[in-house]
């Protein structure tokens, strides 16, 4: 029995409440186990029905999630009284192995050793992870603000240059975009099916991008007022769209107040305490920080970054988020190097923003395993990067296989818990990656790609001009202007309605949006990625050639699809009728 391979803790994705009634329990084994029981009870019904023994009642595990070298066997449990004691049973070609917390040892050993069971304490429901439920049916768009759409009442003072000159643009490079633009082009982005758009930073700096944010309780007056965020929000809302701020609390510009204030006060200034100064000689101009004398974001001496451990900056970032969704109705904040911000004020944000919109939409930009930040004390969600390297590494690796890649896409789900993964916020491209449709060899490769992503399980985001395979292998290329003349003249129709098909055929069929897939597999066809959903089934061809299918359901969505044969980079999404 392959016994390094075994490992549970009772913690994580290993064991959480799913509800205020169910507990779930996953063991990882490696692929020579054939069966795992565990033996489940509540750790006082000894002394109530005066056993000698604590036993547990059995249950079998099932397979959940096949990945390279383990599998993740899981169980739901119901306890009685909300509190679970349990222990593992794993069988492998003929040998038995009792999996207690501190041993694993043969079940005639157990009687011998101290024994330490597994725990779940008790099923509280403060503690129960409860992401808004709306996030789950949310397909959405990313934007960034000022290379989306100028206004109808643009006028050029001079300062911007002309829309779709992309020739050697730099990071201070203004071409217009604005909020009224984008609230003029809400009507475009609903007619893709899209439910929720996902700005960059909107508020007063003095880069294309806004990450090194001057004043946060500022809209950039290139973007518009107050009152224009007001109007676009307001309208999105009576289309049924959700609207999420980036919120760049890692750090801020050099000309954030306080930063000035330390800048000209030094030690004697009451923000000083708000960054992390190493040295007496802070105040130099130098452009890196390498020489560590004060921290920033990455090495960049004009991002200087905050202490988000001292109480007053938790306070004065806390209370910006609730005049965001307090007195603007925003419905989510996305926080930018979410993983360096402190856990401390996390909660404190957490616990402040719920009091005032329990449903409002907490998402951790990370680029890991983040189940650290997953408690439902911090973040609702996070970046989904692991899988948007896993459906990356299948095209560009054409030695891997169907089944490799399932286990990459089942080693992302395996991270997190059930309710988390149908949350979680996955994509192909941002502002901060390559666009996807440089990976891709045709639109029919992209077709392939937004397919996986709208039939997995999640918060599907789509970047703005994926739709209509726009491209840029790096910054600033990335965050080209959109050609709207294009886009109305119609160059774009074919590609755009099938994206727009695949968002509403998400929106359609709701068994893809569950956290349960099952694989197929085909031995003459080793990079046909199929599988099964529910009712629903997907296929993906990454062949070479044209491949055979039985198909018999009802077809949703096809590309490079005829009578039977999936084309090579084609897509084929059917529903089975089941009645």
């Amino acid at each position: 029995m392959n016994i390094p391979a075994i490992r549970h803790r009772s913690t994580g994705s290993d064991c959480y409440a799913l509800d205020e009634n169910t507990v779930v329990l996953n063991l990882t084994t490696g692929y020579d186990v054939e069966k795992v029981t565990v033996y489940s009870e509540d750790p006082f019904i000894d002394e109530v029905r005066r056993l000698r023994e604590w036993k547990g009642v059995p249950k079998e595990m099932t397979r959940l999630y096949e990945l390279e070298h383990t599998v993740v066997w899981t169980v739901e449990l119901t306890p009685k009284y909300k509190r679970l004691q349990y222990w593992f049973m794993v069988e492998a070609e003929g040998e038995r192995r009792c999996v207690f917390e501190n041993k694993i040892c043969p079940e005639a050993e157990k009687k011998r050793i101290s024994i330490e069971y597994f725990k779940f304490p008790w099923i509280n429901p403060a503690d129960v992870i409860k992401p808004p439920a709306w996030v789950r049916d949310t397909v959405w768009y990313q934007i960034f603000p000022e290379r989306y759409a100028r206004s109808k009442e643009f006028k050029n003072d001079g300062r911007f240059r002309e829309w779709g000159d992309f020739s050697n643009p730099n990071w201070r490079d203004l071409y217009g975009g604005s909020l009224r633009g984008i609230t003029e082009r809400l009507p475009y982005i609903k007619s893709l099916g899209i439910s929720g758009i996902y700005l960059t930073p909107i508020f007063f700096s003095n880069s294309d991008h806004k990450y090194n944010t001057f004043d946060y309780y500022k809209v950039d007056p290139d973007f518009g007022t107050e009152d224009d965020l007001r109007e676009m929000i307001n309208t999105a809302h009576g289309m049924g769209i959700r609207v999420m701020l980036d919120a760049v609390f890692n750090h801020c510009g050099h000309m954030f107040f306080a930063w000035r204030d330390v800048w000209e006060n030094g030690k004697s200034s009451k923000y000083y305490d708000w960054f992390f100064i190493n040295s007496d000689d802070f105040a130099r101009d130098d452009f890196s920080t390498l020489d560590g004398r004060f921290y920033t974001f990455s090495f960049w001496a004009g991002m200087p970054k905050l202490n988000t451990n001292n109480p007053e900056v938790q306070r004065y970032f806390t209370d910006l988020c609730i005049h965001w969704v307090r007195d603007f109705g925003i419905d989510g904040i996305r926080f930018d190097v979410g993983d360096e911000i402190s856990h401390s004020f996390l909660r404190v944000v957490n616990r402040e923003l719920k009091a005032v919109n329990p449903d409002v939409f907490l998402l951790g930009e990370i680029w890991f395993d983040s189940i650290t930040w997953l408690n439902g004390y911090e973040y609702d969600s996070v970046m989904n990067y692991p899988f948007t390297g896993s459906v990356g590494d299948f095209w560009r690796d054409k030695k891997m296989t169907a089944k490799e890649f399932s286990q990459r896409l089942s080693f992302c789900r395996s991270l997190y818990p059930r309710q988390i993964n149908e949350v979680v916020f996955s994509f192909l491209d941002t502002h901060d990656t390559a666009r996807v449709r440089e990976s891709c060899k045709n639109d029919n490769v992209l077709l392939q790609k937004l397919a996986i992503l709208l039939t997995t399980a999640g918060s599907p985001c789509i970047y703005y001009g994926t739709e209509i395979a726009m491209r840029g292998k790096h910054t600033p290329y990335t965050r080209s202007t959109m050609p709207w003349d294009e886009i109305e003249a119609g160059k774009y129709d074919g590609i755009k309605s099938k994206v727009s098909e695949l968002v509403h055929l998400r929106s359609a069929l709701d068994d893809v949006k569950r956290d349960k897939t099952e694989f197929v597999f085909d031995e003459r066809y080793p990079r046909l990625v199929c599988y099964k959903k529910g009712n629903v089934t997907v296929y993906i061809n990454a062949q070479n050639s044209s491949v055979e299918l039985n198909s018999e359901g009802k077809v949703m969505f096809s590309n490079c699809y005829d009578k039977g044969k999936l084309k090579k980079d084609g897509v084929l999404i059917e529903l089975r009728d089941e009645s």
